[in-house]
């Protein structure tokens, strides 16, 4: 996994650089196709400087030890004290798509805690770039969800967490099936906060992931 940095230029001309980890499956190299691509976007403990700390929770955990993992995936990190920026990861993902071979309509988004509301924020401002995306433990405006009502969404949360509570997922599923969006929700009855080593060790989340592609989704 590779540490890269973009200096980049969001959509209201400001210039922002971000560090970001870079993972390649094993068999990127040895072949001309397309790759899915999953943005994974951490939690606030994971902020700063030393992008080593990104690889403590979550999928840059995950591919460390999984080579052969069958999607491309982008970690960035968030500087110190800030909040992700939905515009700058906008600019981050444009940028990847062009330094790397990935599958458009496969392009899935997934974030923890703080990671989670910058899941829910990004998808509520680009609706049509995601195949399906996974909040952990997140919150956002409900009325966001008639966005992305076309998008498959995993919502994942621990009952018992007290950091975010629970009633952030609760309300956004219910009011997500009132409107007839695509979203579930798995719940965790025994979890705190930590409900994303469950949920990212899980294959079936991946499954999932790779069932789905822009314009060709899967219902649950």
């Amino acid at each position: 996994m590779s540490q890269k940095a973009a200096l980049l230029s969001t959509k209201i001309t400001k210039k922002v650089r971000l560090k970001y980890l870079v993972f390649l499956p094993k068999k990127y190299a040895q072949t001309k196709k397309k790759w899915p691509l999953i943005l994974f976007l951490h939690g606030s403990g994971e902020r700063g400087d030393d992008i080593e700390k990104v690889k403590v929770h979550g999928l840059p955990k995950i591919v460390e030890e999984q080579p052969d993992f069958p999607f491309v995936v982008i970690s960035p990190q968030c500087p110190e004290g800030e909040w992700w920026s939905a515009d700058a990861l906008v600019a981050l993902l444009d940028s990847v798509e062009k330094k790397y071979r990935i599958d458009k309509s496969r392009i899935y988004l997934t974030g923890l805690s703080m990671g989670g509301f910058g899941t829910w924020e990004l998808a509520f401002l680009q609706p049509n770039r995601f195949a399906a995306i996974a909040p952990i433990c997140g919150g956002a405006v409900a009325y966001g969800l008639y966005r992305i009502k076309h998008v498959p969404t995993w919502v994942f949360h621990g009952a018992k967490d007290t950091a975010v509570s629970p009633e952030e997922s609760t309300r956004l599923v219910a009011f997500g099936k009132k409107i007839g969006a695509n979203v579930r929700l798995t719940m965790y009855p025994k979890a705190g906060h930590d409900s994303w080593t469950e949920t990212y060790a899980n294959p079936k989340l991946y499954e999932w992931f790779l069932a789905q592609r822009k314009g060709k989704y899967s219902d649950f």
